[in-house]
């Protein structure tokens, strides 16, 4: 199956903290610049497994947004989509660890030049031939991206495509009013839903229901697949088989060096839908996914650890399961 995604969304610099437990109030060192933005990385990922990928964004004309576009074009991203604007500065992000599960973040985003982004940046020429789009939910960051996505949705949808959305909760964005608002009509269209183990109960109907039951309800409402990445702890899966029979499938996570956590469920996004898409079985799909992440957090620096399809196979020749 010919395979050609598009997503959007925000191409910002990253700045990672040097030390654990650093804080935003106090001196400190910090490592970077590195290219980064959630879309972005999603993006690296699919072009880095081989597949074509078509990726709209703006930055400011600024070192750091020439870096950005350098940095996605020889991996291979398609980068006619990405702007970039002399009013504004290229987006950035800064990140502190206190552990490998949390982090807090300042974010630039909505007042940069990835803020820009728009209805008339959604080329459709470029969206030709595009057969799924990927949605992050930290990419609503403003009407005008919401917009954006809108356009990009109908035009692919239109045209007999998927959808594909990982709501990317961050609670530096919950007061986003816009962000909270696009779930729900997001969630009309989406094939593939890719939430983190603690976005779950974002999704509930009812207090008390298990994950499972979250699930089911969400797969009743027409969503085809549906995956919970739980991180070093594998992923677990929710569909119907091709006799439409409901299962539920686990798939163990890799033991690995993690150094660097950012980027590791855009990694996985990629690699799993990228590899539906191309006919692979769920199951290895979710292998793949998981080595993928596995290898994402082995380097600092969002991007840095993007693997490709051979890479991948060669890591899990070797490697133990969690």
């Amino acid at each position: 199956m010919s395979v050609k995604i598009c997503t959007f969304g925000e191409l910002v610099v990253e700045f990672l903290a040097k030390e654990q437990n650093q804080r935003f109030d106090q001196d400190g060192e910090f490592l970077g610049p590195f290219p980064s933005g959630a879309p972005a990385i999603f993006a690296d990922q699919v072009a880095k497994l081989g597949f074509p990928v078509v990726f709209f964004s703006c930055v400011g004309k600024d070192a750091f947004g020439r870096m950005c576009i350098k940095r996605l074009e020889k991996d291979g991203v398609i980068i006619d989509g990405i702007t970039s604007h002399s009013k504004a500065n290229t987006g950035s992000t800064f990140v502190t660890y206190k552990g490998m599960n949390e982090r807090d973040f300042i974010f630039n985003i909505p007042n940069s030049a990835c803020g820009l982004l728009s209805f008339n940046h959604i080329n459709e020429k470029l969206l030709k031939n595009c057969t799924h789009l990927h949605v992050m939910g930290s990419s609503l960051y403003s009407f005008r991206a919401i917009d954006a996505m809108r356009k990009a949705l109908d035009i692919i949808k239109g045209s007999g495509g998927t959808i594909s959305f990982d709501p990317n909760l961050r609670k530096e964005m919950f007061d986003i009013q816009e962000m909270e608002q696009s779930f729900d009509y997001i969630m009309e269209y989406t094939d593939i839903f890719l939430p983190s183990e603690n976005e779950v109960s974002y999704f509930a109907h009812n207090i008390g229901e298990s994950e499972p039951q979250i699930m089911y309800g969400l797969l009743k409402k027409g969503i085809k697949h549906i995956v919970v990445k739980k991180g070093a702890q594998g992923a677990n899966y929710y569909g119907y088989d091709k006799y439409h029979n409901y299962q539920m499938i686990h798939m163990d996570g890799y033991m690995t060096n993690a150094i660097d956590p950012t980027g590791a469920g855009d990694c996985f996004d990629a690699t799993f839908v990228s590899l539906l898409l191309a006919g692979y079985s769920v199951k290895k799909a979710l292998q793949y996914a998981n080595a993928s992440g596995a290898l994402a957090v082995s380097k600092i620096g969002p991007m840095e650890g993007t693997p490709t399809l051979a890479e991948i196979e060669a890591f899990l020749s070797k490697v133990t399961l969690k």
